[in-house]
């Protein structure tokens, strides 16, 4: 990673918008009301005796009407340079709230509670019917690939973990010991780029930021599902609050997030304030305008 606050000021440095100006209510295929506009409803939380596909619900889980991963059949090549497979999985969008919210950092406790509890419950029945692990992901803004603005994430159930958290895995591996636990321990007692902690968890901007504001949610001690207990309510509620906190430094910002449930688990958040170019494509360097100490101090003030 390479800080380069001077780059900041080169012609065209502007950063995306969040697309937050858009009028998109009508027609909005997630808002109450509208059930019938996406496929059958997998699970919803909702008071007792609610039909399914109606409204009255609080958050709502359907399939991804375009979806990367599927039920295809067929073994493929494994062997060989042009190894391939069947991208078998499962692709499910949470709708996060009836009301038309923009952004994750907009919904109730209560609505990131349910968040949480979705999650939570789709996880357990991938497992269950034989995808052992669950990518989930918010995109936030065109810039940040979000098709829709209403406040959503996806859950992608797989046969195997995704190649970058299997990286990181080995990675732990190698050195013998948790490294995030060594990273959060570091972190804790020089204390200068935390932006936030409680219950249990930790919001920082991680020393190696690809991104302005880039952040970290993650719990102090080392656990390794996220989908069994409270703390995934809990970093819900931190990934929103470091939301709102950028929202106030920077206004409304295209971002993505995901969570990686394997090792220590942890919640990444990248705003996309630049855009990727050559360098970071093509070499391998990520150009980041603002170092994380001073990313942090203005988060802590907002």
């Amino acid at each position: 990673m390479v800080i380069a606050p001077a780059r900041a000021r080169r012609p065209g440095a502007g950063k995306p918008e969040a697309d937050e100006s858009r009028n998109d209510v009508a027609g909005c295929p997630f808002c109450a009301g509208r059930e019938s506009a996406t496929p059958p409803e997998t699970f919803a939380i909702g008071p007792p005796g609610r039909p399914a596909d109606a409204p009255g619900w609080w958050v709502r889980v359907v399939p991804n009407k375009f979806p990367a991963f599927g039920p295809w059949s067929g073994e493929g090549d494994k062997t060989g340079l042009f190894a391939r497979r069947a991208a078998r999985g499962r692709q499910e969008v949470v709708v996060h709230s009836p009301r038309h919210v923009r952004t994750f950092s907009n919904l109730t406790g209560r609505e990131v509670e349910q968040v949480a509890e979705a999650w939570q419950n789709r996880a357990s029945t991938a497992l269950e019917q034989g995808f052992p692990y669950v990518q989930a992901l918010v995109n936030e803004g065109r810039a940040a690939g979000a098709s829709l603005a209403h406040s959503h994430s996806q859950l992608f159930w797989l046969e195997d973990e995704p190649p970058l958290v299997a990286q990181e895995r080995a990675a732990q591996e190698a050195q013998g010991g948790c490294i995030l636990c060594r990273v959060l321990a570091e972190e804790l007692e020089q204390r200068i780029r935390i932006v936030d902690e409680r219950d249990g968890l930790l919001l920082l901007c991680p020393f190696a930021s690809r991104q302005p504001y880039e952040m970290v949610v993650a719990p102090r001690k080392c656990t390794r599902n996220p989908f069994e207990g409270p703390e995934l309510a809990a970093a819900l509620r931190l990934f929103s609050e470091g939301i709102r906190r950028l929202h106030v430094a920077e206004g409304a910002v295209p971002l993505n997030a995901w969570l990686h449930a394997s090792g220590h688990w942890h919640l990444e958040i990248v705003p996309r304030l630049s855009v990727l170019a050559g360098l970071e494509l093509g070499a391998g360097y990520f150009v980041n305008t603002l170092a994380p100490e001073s990313a942090a101090g203005v988060l802590r003030g907002a």
